[in-house]
């Protein structure tokens, strides 16, 4: 993660955690987000916590459609280095003990120490090649193709970058599709954005 670009998940462990990393990252909320900007924990026992609804206003009910009862975000630091967030889920409300969050807070340390000496850069890629011997080669390719998708809005909206991002991820929550695949849909050129108009679907590729 960044506060100078826009943010990525480089890896999820099963389809709920991908689905409630893309969330945060359409949103612009929820515990990842909050743990980023303050850097500190955000343990949420229970979604169904009435003053969670107010705080993450439709993250919450998306989590919990999306199958997450309980999300806990740990920030990656160590001093003024922050390059993420290790997020975990449950899908009954649970609360961590004190042996289970210091298992959690080592397996973020350790995530730390991995992304600083894979040396990821701002991209959400690795810098030189630097994870090709570690198996992971297509890290930061999510990021890859919303960046695209997002460069080309910029011509087509005449915006800003900050703004075509903004663009992309409204139009992906209105329409309810996860922003991965509207990414793809630009860049194959089968959805094209227009200032003055909606954005136009089509199935044919130019």
């Amino acid at each position: 993660m960044s506060k100078t670009a826009a943010s990525h998940p480089l890896c999820s462990t099963d389809d709920i955690s991908e689905r409630l990393e893309e969330l945060q990252l359409t949103l612009g909320e929820g515990p990842c987000v909050d743990a980023f900007m303050h850097g500190s924990a955000v343990l949420t026992p229970d979604l169904l916590t009435g003053a969670l609804q107010d705080r993450w206003t439709v993250f919450a009910d998306a989590a919990l459609e999306a199958g997450a009862r309980a999300v806990f975000a740990l920030p990656l630091q160590i001093g003024a280095i922050s390059p993420g967030v290790l997020d975990l889920y449950a899908d009954v409300p649970t609360v961590l003990g004190a042996e289970e969050l210091a298992d959690a807070m080592a397996f973020a340390d350790l995530a730390t120490l991995l992304l600083l000496d894979a040396r990821i850069d701002e991209t959400g890629g690795p810098v030189d090649g630097a994870l090709a011997d570690r198996g992971f080669q297509d890290l930061g390719g999510y990021r890859a193709e919303i960046d695209q998708a997002t460069g080309i809005l910029t011509v087509q909206l005449d915006v800003g970058i900050d703004e075509a991002f903004v663009r992309l991820r409204a139009h992906a929550y209105v329409q309810g599709r996860r922003l991965a695949d509207v990414a793809a849909d630009v860049v194959a050129h089968r959805l094209r954005f227009s200032p003055h108009a909606e954005p136009q679907q089509t199935d044919e590729e130019p």
